[in-house]
């Protein structure tokens, strides 16, 4: 029977597509923009069509917009057996401190569904994602070696999303984690002056972070396109670690039987997208 991934070609979903096809799984893989996906995957453009004799599904609620619920109504009614959801690991916070869902995320509603769904569910809550710094930062190294953003000693342990992938599809390919709310983190909680330390050492770049005024950054975030309720809430998440800082887990190396990649192997990794060519 099928697996269907929604959010095919996403930062999650185009590994995760990799490595169900590579297990031998059959993978519907959901997109409108075919073409460029393992060749061993099916590629269907509607979510909803895609589970009709399907055995799982994995629900990117990003991905799929107002069709969240319904992707969930019509799984249930097609007879899929599990669910697995992509959340976050802060899901159960105030709004105002999430900044993901002014982007389309609706991480606790997708967890909420697939709890409720009557299906066997899994709820997987990763935290940042490593990818979201060259998004933020790029620009300003392309300008020089000072990043500028708010609360120097703020932190986050960012996940990899391979990694994310890589315990979606053991959650799927087994029951092992039924009825779990996972926890993914990175292996180690950094500030952002060590992220940015971590990014100049592996460029061999003198870079460093500055402190700027929080109204400095959330006018810089509305001129650059971003509602406000977004500055406000990732300002507000920033903070939020100052007091506390960001949690680490240790999920992903239980589950996968490995550490949890490290920030600085994925910047090593990666270090194009940190290139003026990388963040166009």
């Amino acid at each position: 029977m099928a697996i269907v991934i929604t959010g095919a070609t996403g930062n999650v979903g185009r590994p995760l597509v990799d490595l169900l096809v590579k297990a031998g799984a059959h993978v519907r893989a959901v997109t409108r923009r075919p073409g460029g996906l393992s060749p061993g995957a099916e590629e269907v453009p509607d979510a909803i069509d895609a589970l009709a004799g399907a055995s799982s599904v994995f629900l990117n609620s990003r991905a799929l917009g107002p069709a969240l619920a319904d992707v969930v109504t019509a799984a249930r009614r097609h007879g899929v057996a599990k669910v697995v959801a992509l959340s976050a690991i802060n899901a159960d916070d105030d709004d105002s401190r999430q900044p993901s869902r002014y982007r389309g995320d609706r991480n606790r509603e997708c967890e909420q569904l697939a709890v409720g769904s009557g299906m066997r569910w899994v709820s997987l809550r990763p935290s940042v994602f490593a990818t979201n710094f060259p998004g933020m930062w790029a620009a300003q190294m392309h300008a020089g070696d000072v990043i500028a953003g708010p609360y120097a000693q703020a932190s986050s342990a960012p996940i990899v999303e391979s990694d994310i992938a890589a315990v979606a599809a053991h959650a799927l390919l087994t029951d092992d984690l039924v009825g779990q709310r996972v926890p993914l983190t990175g292996p180690q909680s950094l500030t952002n002056v060590e992220l940015v330390a971590v990014i100049g050492e592996v460029l061999h770049r003198p870079l460093r972070y500055q402190e700027v005024p929080v109204e400095l950054v959330r006018e810089r975030f509305i001129g650059n396109g971003f509602p406000e309720q977004f500055a406000d809430s990732y300002i507000a998440m920033q903070a939020a670690t100052l007091t506390s800082p960001a949690l680490v887990t240790h999920d992903v190396e239980k589950i996968l039987d490995r550490p949890a990649t490290s920030f600085a192997q994925w910047v090593n990794e990666n270090t194009q997208l940190f290139t003026a060519e990388g963040a166009r």
